[in-house]
Formats: structure tokens, sequence, C-alpha cells
């Protein structure tokens, strides 16, 4: 009897996700987004890059962009991003980005830049700087996406847009010259909470937030954490109940405690029932605290090994690299670019 051959096992699916080192991230990057990054590398093939050349479309002070990023970076880490397993790097350090970008914005529509509602709001909120890199920035963000040919892409309403654009342009793409980019589907975790502000409940938390109170930062600590729950925007109705439409600030807080405990919103309701909102505040503070802890203190230990952090960009680039080169030069030969041996 000829030996039985086992299946082979099935490749797992890339992610690529991206996220601006504009400062320091809030409660919300940490409880919508980046929690869910450590998470997804049991299922999946990731990687995790920082977009420091999305930053630039808004003008950055030089010396602070350059320590956000390696401050992010180390974030990362601390968060459980595993580099051992997965890439993680940094946009600018993967030339080929701009590479590929080119060749996309070759195949995009103005329309449909102009139909960008992010761009948008953009220029409405920095009127004195409405440049070409802030209208061709979804050009720049398919390329970061198909450049590594990713299945899956964590989206938030913001960026379904662009989303759909990177779509459009790879299908136009593939049918002028062939199969070459896959589709990327948007990715919607499970476990992904939408974290509004503290002080206005019925918008997103953001830490651009003029009112430093509305917003938790990953780096605050229990003092400053306690001070900011304690002056979150509730109601006078006293119940501690789930309503997002008529109790956003009370539903934001209970959104927040159900992350962190996985209780649900009716035990969250049955545990503070006859309690005030002041004793609600002060466990969500406490639960926030207490789980952002342990990922401060990693980020503390990680700022002091400057040498492994750049190791460990500098590794992920190499690797984004290989990936991303394959894929120019395919493009390159592709739309006729000469390209000679050697």
């Amino acid at each position: 009897m000829p030996e039985t051959q086992a299946n082979p096992t099935p490749a797992r699916k890339r992610i690529l996700s991206g996220i601006q080192p504009t400062g320091t991230p809030t409660l919300g990057n940490y409880l919508g987004a980046l929690r869910n990054w450590a998470l997804l590398q049991d299922s999946y093939d990731c990687l995790y890059m920082v977009a420091d050349l999305h930053a630039l479309t808004v003008r950055e002070e030089p010396a602070a962009l350059r320590r956000h990023t390696r401050e992010l970076a180390a974030l990362l880490l601390a968060v459980g991003i595993n580099p051992n397993e997965h890439v993680l790097f940094v946009q600018s350090h993967v030339p080929a980005h701009t590479e590929l970008s080119w060749i996309l914005a070759c195949n995009t529509q103005f329309g449909e830049l102009s139909r960008m509602t992010q761009f948008k709001d953009k220029s409405a909120k920095h009127p004195d700087n409405v440049n070409a890199g802030l209208f061709t920035y979804p050009v720049l963000m398919a390329a970061d996406i198909l450049i590594y040919n990713a299945d899956l892409v964590p989206v938030g309403q913001d960026q379904t847009q662009h989303l759909e654009i990177a779509r459009d342009i790879a299908g136009r793409f593939n049918g002028v010259y062939g199969p070459t980019f896959t589709l990327p589907e948007g990715y919607v975790p499970k476990a992904g909470a939408k974290i509004m502000s503290l002080g206005e409940p019925t918008k997103k938390m953001s830490k651009s937030d003029p009112n430093v109170n509305s917003f938790i930062l990953m780096t605050d600590d229990k003092d400053t954490i306690v001070r900011k729950f304690k002056r979150a925007v509730t109601d006078s109705d006293g119940v501690v109940r789930f309503d997002a439409a008529e109790k956003p600030g009370v539903s934001n807080l209970m959104t927040i405690y159900a992350a962190f405990t996985g209780r649900s919103m009716q035990e969250i309701e049955t545990e503070f029932a006859g309690r005030g909102y002041g004793d609600f505040k002060l466990a969500v503070a406490e639960t926030t605290a207490d789980a952002l802890a342990p990922v401060q203190a990693e980020y503390a230990r990680l700022l002091g090994d400057k040498a492994y952090v750049d190791g460990v960009l500098k590794d992920g680039a190499a690797r984004a690299a290989r990936l991303a080169g394959r894929t120019v030069r395919k493009v390159y030969r592709k739309v006729g670019l000469l390209q000679l041996e050697g």
C-alpha cells in the first residue's frame, strides 16, 4: 500500500496594518486596534507598519517625528507584537512603497481622489496646508497594502473609503495588465471596540481633542486616568444602563469596562445596580489603569534599550523590503519599464 501523505497545512492569510507616529496612542487606539493586532498574530501572517510617510501630510516637527516613530515602535512591541514571527517596520525604511505609489497614481482617476471624505475633512482642519500629498494619500495607502498582496486590512469606518479605492486601483491594474494584485478585504475584529470621547461621548476619542480630559493616553499614570474618568460626561439619570442613543456617556464607559473585564452589558448593569456613577467611574478607571500597567512597564523597559528597538526595525525593514521588492519588479515589468540585469 502506498504511504498516505498528510494534507498540507493551508497558508495563513496575510494582514497589513499601520499607525501614524503623531504622538502617543489613546485608549481608543488600544482597544479599537492595537490590542487586536497582538491577538491576530495567532491566526494570520502579520505586517505592522509605523506609517511615518503618511504623517507628513500635516507638517510635523522633524525631531518630534523621529522620536515618536521610535516610541511608537517600542509601544507596539510592548503591546505584544512578536518581531520574530511577524514583521514590524517603519514605512519610510522600505522605499518600494513610494516606488509603487507612483505607478498606482498613474492608474488612479482624479475624480476618485476628489471624492475622498478624509481629504475634505483634513483640508478644512488645515486650510493653510492643503497639499498634494494629502490629496494622493489614498494612493500611497493602496501601495502599502497591495505591495504585500495583503488579504485582509483591519479597518474602522473612517478608513473604509481608502480600502475601497485600493480595491478599485488593484482591479483596474489587473484588468489592464493581467493578474497582479490580491484584492484586499476589510477585517473588523470581533473584539474591537469603538471608544468615544470622555468629554463629548458622541465623538470618537482623539488625542487631538483640545480638551485633555476627553482622552486617555496609553502612557497616562493611574492618578491621571482616575482624574479623567471622574470628569467623564455622563447624565443625570444616575443608573448604569447601556443605551448608546440616550445615555452615550455611560454607555461609552460600559464599553471600556466590558472590553477589559469581558463582562456583558447585562452583567455590568447588575454589578452596579443601586450604586452611583462615582463608584462606577472609579471601577472603570482602576480597571483601565491596571490593564495598562504591564504595557507601560514593558514600554519603559524598551525605551531604555534603543539598540534593541532599532535592531527590530532594521530586521523588519529588510524582511518587508524582500517582499515589496518582488512586487515592484513584477509591476515594473508589466507596465513596460526597462529593467537591467545584475
